[in-house]
């Protein structure tokens, strides 16, 4: 079986800032994110990875980061090793694939989500309220319905722990109107389009997560694009309304770990072999779908 990536160390860097799933090295104005195969289910990080996910994730946003300039810009530099720092090169064969030289940039405190079904936490609040954030909709709603419009619902950005819906008016409060306004036009302009192509790939977008930061003032888009850990990728042929839908995400991951008596805090339990293969091939699938491309692990 292939070997996951779970943490990486380049010598000679300042050692790096660990997320949920990204190593980022900070080379002053530059950064280099460093995608890992690690994976988290309901905010916990599983002890073994997905071989490959990290390559596939970051190639995902290269792609769709180098076909949505004409929409706003974003921080991607490149994407090849010898464009990164010297002390980098030494480290090819752990990097190629799974990195991305980018400009810094001033995260915005907010995570901009765009919702064009309704799906997960959304579902959620419209069956409480009949309401996503706030937004009303048509009632008699079915679970998993596209919606007419897309709807942007914004949330904050939690350190630990789950993020906190929040409504357009305090996301104005945080960073001030015409940045909300710009963020908002980008992130519905991007998901509008990118569920466009993606539809003609076979492939639904049912919801995202946008990060932005602020470059000399302007805002960029950061972070990751329309990926399978930041949306919810759903096969075209066999969606109905009402129904689950199959996905081509970390859904095999969830499944396996709600039939355990695990409370969802650390530590979490490791996963079966099948689990992880499942889930491999489940993003495999979606980066050739959408690229076009066969994957080179």
């Amino acid at each position: 079986m292939l070997k996951p990536v779970l943490n990486t160390n380049i010598e000679g860097a300042k050692p790096p800032r660990r997320g949920k799933v990204r190593d980022i090295y900070n080379f002053g104005d530059r950064l280099l994110i460093v995608v890992t195969d690690r994976v988290s289910a309901f905010d916990v990080i599983m002890p073994n990875g997905i071989p490959d996910k990290g390559k596939i994730l970051n190639q995902i946003s290269a792609f769709w980061f180098d076909r949505t300039t004409g929409i706003i810009p974003n921080h991607k530099i490149s994407i090849e090793i010898d464009d990164f720092p010297e002390v980098c090169r030494q480290h090819r064969d752990m990097l190629i694939g799974r990195s991305m030289l980018v400009e810094c940039a001033e995260p915005l405190p907010v995570e901009c989500i765009v919702r064009g079904y309704l799906a997960g936490s959304g579902w959620k609040d419209y069956q409480n309220t009949g309401a996503v954030s706030g937004i009303e909709l048509p009632q008699g709603l079915p679970e998993y319905s596209r919606l007419d419009k897309p709807i942007f619902t914004p949330s904050t950005k939690a350190e630990s722990g789950h993020d906190e819906n929040i409504t357009i008016q305090q996301m104005e409060n945080l960073v001030g109107k015409d940045i909300a306004r710009k963020a908002i036009e980008s992130s519905l302009a991007i998901y509008k389009w990118g569920r466009k192509f993606a539809e003609k790939k076979g492939i639904i977008i049912a919801d995202t997560k946008f990060e932005f930061g602020l470059q000399h003032g302007e805002l960029v888009l950061i972070d990751e694009a329309l990926t399978p850990d930041s949306s919810r990728f759903w096969p075209m042929d066999s969606y109905q309304p009402g129904i689950s839908p199959k996905s081509f995400d970390k859904q095999f991951v969830r499944d396996y770990l709600q039939t355990l008596d695990w409370d969802k805090t650390p530590p979490a339990p490791a996963l079966p072999e099948d689990v992880v293969l499942n889930t491999r091939k489940k993003y495999i699938e979606a980066y050739e779908r959408l690229t076009g491309q066969i994957f080179q692990s």
